[in-house]
């Protein structure tokens, strides 16, 4: 563990603010940098190191915090406050030191969909094929389902190794998925939970921050991004995810680490399973040669930049190749059940929800649009995810896609499968797929799955 850069603790109105050993004491009041950023204000680094580090200490109340991340989506950030916010919240835990054990270590992380469970294949292929994955995952946000809480539905997952049991499966498997600890990213696991229930999630300095404070906490010389657009995105557009991305990219260099970002089309669920256990069931599935051709490509691609960006490979098309062959040969699932053995989790004991009901066309025709969002929230009603913070997840509960954009339906066929324990919210939930699935009367054109390919100042686009 190398020490932290800024070490600050906040009592009353004074702040203590330590870097490079000197140490500087100055009076704040959270109220006063609220007011500056209400007012479109710039804050100063020192501002931001207050409130984040004031807040992680349990010194600045959740509400005045709530009130920032709604001043921050409402106005925005600089880059130059993007990148404080960013510094500020990786200095509040540690940055891990994995350089004795071999190996270039990378990290993938997506923005968020319905149906991305890509790091369940990613993580172990990726580690199959050479590479050193140490990825520090987070939960469910909004519609968008949590890698967390997917491998926690394996009954007896740890994913709050600390930061020893990290490094021991890091060495031991060549990845590991865990979450924010009390000396990792504890900033990010704070307000990551505010954002969820504050409508505060789709804000691009927050998103960065909280990407970046995780992923260069563990060591990682180079990152992989997967940025969604579409209706099941937090950004909508392919202009708002190239503009995430390039923000992302620039906050990563200027921290030291490289990176590369995909732009993937969101505008229906990735793969069939939307849900905990039904995830890791696709996810499964993909590293068995099963899985559908979205999921199955996505998942190559990802892995493909992973090891081109930690040179194995010098392509790539070279990169897809040499993904494939882990996939093909049974090495990926294979490094997946020694992640899950590792981690004390029990795959043969996934499960299952005791109550399903369909969901069917009204009418026949053209699968023409999804409402990718809705789909995700009627996954969340159901169990999947958290209305509170305090909101147990099911782990069982979720949703199975039975047709997919372009798919030609007749009146009564099954769009949708719903699972789940309690059936409270399942009229809501059907009314959000029924009117989630426009049925027309043309097939609509086919869409890119990868939109672009951005890496620096130059962006490769699909078409």
């Amino acid at each position: 563990m190398s020490g932290c850069s800024i070490l600050c603790s906040v009592s009353g109105s004074t702040f203590v603010y330590e870097k490079t050993a000197i140490i500087i004491t100055l009076r704040m009041r959270a109220v006063d940098i609220l007011h500056k950023k209400r007012n479109r204000l710039a804050l100063s680094p020192d501002e931001i190191a207050y409130l984040v580090c004031g807040f992680t200490a349990g010194d600045v109340p959740s509400y005045q915090i709530s009130a920032f991340l709604m001043a921050v989506s409402l106005n925005g950030m600089s880059a130059d406050e993007t990148r404080a916010l960013t510094e500020s919240m990786l200095s509040t835990g540690a940055v891990i030191d994995l350089s004795d054990i071999p190996g270039t270590k990378i990290d993938k992380h997506s923005t968020g969909g319905v149906g991305d469970k890509t790091s369940l294949v990613v993580a172990p292929l990726a580690a199959a094929a050479g590479l050193v994955v140490p990825m520090i995952s987070g939960r469910a946000l909004g519609h968008s389902g949590g890698t967390l809480d997917k491998l926690e539905a394996i009954p007896g997952f740890d994913v709050h190794l600390d930061e020893a049991g990290f490094r021991d499966v890091v060495a031991e498997v060549g990845c590991s998925i865990i979450g924010q600890t009390d000396d990792i990213a504890p900033a990010d696991r704070k307000l990551y939970a505010l954002r969820d229930v504050t409508s505060t999630i789709d804000s691009l300095p927050l998103i960065t921050a909280s990407i970046l404070s995780k992923k260069l906490s563990e060591g990682i010389s180079g990152l992989v991004l997967d940025v969604k657009f579409g209706s099941g995105a937090f950004m909508k557009t392919v202009d708002e995810a190239e503009t995430l991305s390039r923000l992302l990219l620039s906050t990563a260099k200027h921290m030291g680490t490289e990176g590369v970002a995909l732009l993937t089309n969101m505008n229906q669920p990735l793969g069939t399973h939307v849900g905990n256990s039904l995830e890791v069931e696709e996810a499964l599935a993909v590293l068995e040669g099963r899985g559908t051709d979205d999921l199955t490509e996505l998942c190559l691609h990802l892995t493909a930049h992973m090891l081109l960006l930690g040179g194995v490979v010098d392509s790539v098309t070279t990169g897809e190749a040499r993904a494939r062959e882990e996939l093909t040969s049974g090495r990926g699932r294979e490094r997946f059940d020694k992640l899950v053995l590792a981690q004390k989790g029990n795959l043969e004991a996934l499960p299952v929800a005791p109550q399903q009901q369909l969901v069917r066309a009204g009418k026949k025709g053209f699968v023409s649009a999804i409402e990718t969002e809705s789909v995700g929230r009627a996954a969340m009603i159901l169990g999947a995810g958290r209305r509170t913070v305090d909101d147990t997840i099911d782990p069982s509960a979720g949703l199975i896609v039975h047709e997919k954009l372009g798919s030609e339906v007749e009146a009564g066929s099954p769009l949708v499968t719903l699972r789940f324990s309690d059936p409270t919210y399942v009229e809501e939930a059907t009314r959000l797929i029924e009117s989630a699935f426009l049925i027309d009367r043309q097939r609509p054109p086919p869409q890119d799955l990868v939109a672009a390919v951005i890496k620096a100042e130059e962006t490769i686009r699909s078409r």
